[in-house]
């Protein structure tokens, strides 16, 4: 099986299940993506495997508390940005851990919208807003729904700014039962 940054990617017009990308997850990748593209040096996410950790942080924030208490203790987690606590679709396991097969979908849509401009460079793609993309970003930002993902976005920042590889490490040594479940569960 190709892993999914070596994959070509699929097209953009729908998800691995045939519906379009949500609204919400592209919001809520847009709000990731705008929070690693507002640093002084502005170079966005790079690469796959870094945004789909990221992303499994943010979405699963029963982890990302574990992982940052033990990463950071004491630091305060801020407001949990899903208070329902449902994932609006959960994540696989793959062969780099977390994934899901709708960000190429994603990707795409927000690239199609002109949100986010996408670069490749040595075989690793980084993505970071547009000045579009920044503009929704903050208004999102300002709603009292998407503030919260924000806020976690910025704690990611500061405090998981690593490498995919070093993201997907800190990962698997934290949650053993990730690396012992079979390729294709949903976590």
């Amino acid at each position: 099986m190709t892993p999914p940054d070596a994959a070509a990617p699929a097209p953009v017009a729908s998800r691995a299940d045939g519906r379009p990308p949500s609204a919400d997850a592209q919001a809520r990748l847009l709000l990731l993506i705008d929070v690693f593209s507002e640093t002084k040096r502005g170079n966005g996410i790079e690469g796959r495997m870094k945004l789909a950790k990221l992303d499994f942080l943010l979405r699963y924030p029963g982890h990302f508390k574990r992982l940052l208490a033990i990463r950071r203790p004491g630091t305060d987690v801020g407001e949990d940005p899903w208070l329902t606590g449902a994932i609006e679709q959960s994540m696989i396991r793959y062969r780099y851990g977390p994934w899901d097969p709708a960000y190429y979908a994603l990707l795409g849509a927000l690239t199609g919208k002109g949100l986010i401009g996408p670069k490749h460079e040595d075989a690793v793609a980084t993505y970071r807003t547009t000045a579009a993309g920044h503009g929704l970003a903050l208004a999102l930002a300002e709603t009292e729904s998407w503030r919260p993902v924000r806020d976690r976005a910025r704690l990611l920042r500061q405090h998981f700014n690593l490498s995919g590889i070093k993201l997907k490490d800190l990962i698997y040594e934290t949650f053993p039962d990730i690396v012992e479940a079979d390729w294709g569960t949903h976590l």
